[in-house]
């Protein structure tokens, strides 16, 4: 059996590389050829190009690699008519791969699609596409489900890859001392993940910080983003005591922290399965958040609050991340009954994503189709 993957990100070579360790147990024969990263590339898959070659963000970079991106598409192409694979399998990415899926389907070859594009945010009208050219899709959200069934499209809910992926780390990591690796304080840990981007750093680190002094019995950790320079963030700490910097170690800062303030994203979701009571921020330039309001139609912005459809933690959105209102929303969290509550809905949200063993599941209704072909 011959597959040829797609993933454009490193999360989708995180999640397509566990996915191909699952589907070699059940295929040994199988060979793998594709897009993606190191991590897929350990587990056997011939890569052809790397996923850094393939991070163009925002409209602006994308007009100026445009001929770099439709460059892509042609070199993709070419490569799945000469490799012929039995089928392609696509992750997220979907910009390039709601397109490739097109083409592929063209060839009369099968196209699965492994986490969903967030059509029910916003583009709904890609779900058309995807009923037209997606044999099989596997959601990673349980109300995605139904969501697609609104729409006439029966999809797959397998669970949440991140389960499996925080599950392996734990027992990996069954005792995880960041404090002594770091020279941290004893003290008990607020976790801080501004995000990844400059502009949302120099955004949200700021207001982050601004709380540190109401909370002397506490140390605030940083969680940098491996790629950004660590001066970005030493200008903003600028010296306050009782505030570290951790970079690559998002897994372990969760895993030892008491309470955190989270940028709004996947994030958040890891934050909550390590049980980490939060405040989800969230501050965009002006015209950029009144467009987005315009387009995205969802109650909630972080995924916890979204699966569970109710507000389990609190968002700070645009004006309402203030330093009075971060000062307030973490006291609430740090104890009493506000955080009580928070870890019970965590429990239940655990319960909703449905267990480990997402890529196991995906692994098998893949092979399970190809048997039948």
């Amino acid at each position: 059996m011959k597959y040829y993957i797609i993933s454009g990100e490193a999360s989708g070579d995180m999640h397509g590389a566990n996915l191909v360790s699952e589907l070699n147990k059940m295929q040994p024969e199988a060979d793998i050829r594709g897009w993606g990263g190191d991590k897929m590339a350990a587990e056997g898959v011939e890569i052809t190009k790397h996923y850094k070659e393939l991070a163009f963000m925002g409209f602006a970079e994308v007009l100026l690699n445009l001929k770099t991106i439709l460059g892509n598409f042609k070199t993709c192409k070419k490569e799945i008519v000469e490799y012929k694979p039995d089928a392609v399998i696509l992750i997220d990415y979907p910009g390039f791969n709601l397109r490739m899926a097109e083409y592929i389907h063209s060839l009369d070859i099968p196209v699965f699609y492994y986490i969903s594009p967030t059509v029910w945010a916003w583009k709904k009208n890609r779900v058309e596409k995807i009923k037209k050219f997606v044999d099989k899709l596997f959601v990673i959200l349980p109300f995605e489900k139904p969501f697609y069934k609104e729409c006439g499209y029966e999809v797959e809910f397998v669970g949440n890859p991140l389960l499996d992926e925080i599950n392996k780390f734990k027992k990996e990591h069954i005792s995880s001392d960041l404090n002594k690796k770091h020279n941290l304080s004893n003290k008990p840990i607020i976790a801080l993940l501004p995000g990844s981007r400059t502009q949302e750093i120099k955004t949200k680190l700021p207001l982050m910080l601004s709380v540190v002094e109401h909370y002397p019995n506490y140390q605030f950790v940083i969680g940098g983003a491996p790629s950004q320079d660590e001066n970005l963030y030493q200008e903003i700490i600028n010296g306050m005591e009782s505030v570290s910097l951790v970079f690559g170690e998002t897994y372990p800062l969760l895993m030892n922290s008491h309470a955190g303030l989270i940028t709004s994203g996947t994030a958040t979701l890891e934050t909550a399965l390590f049980k980490v009571p939060q405040v989800v921020c969230y501050r965009a330039n002006p015209i950029s958040y009144r467009i987005a309001k315009m387009l995205v139609k969802i109650k909630f912005i972080s995924l916890v609050n979204l699966i569970m459809d109710k507000e389990v933690v609190k968002e700070l959105i645009q004006h309402d991340l203030s330093k009075n209102q971060l000062k307030e929303e973490l006291g609430r969290i740090i104890e009493g009954n506000k955080r009580d509550q928070i870890l019970v809905d965590y429990d239940a949200l655990i319960e909703k994503l449905g267990g480990v063993g997402a890529s196991k599941n995906t692994a098998q209704h893949i092979v399970n189709f190809m048997s039948t072909k």
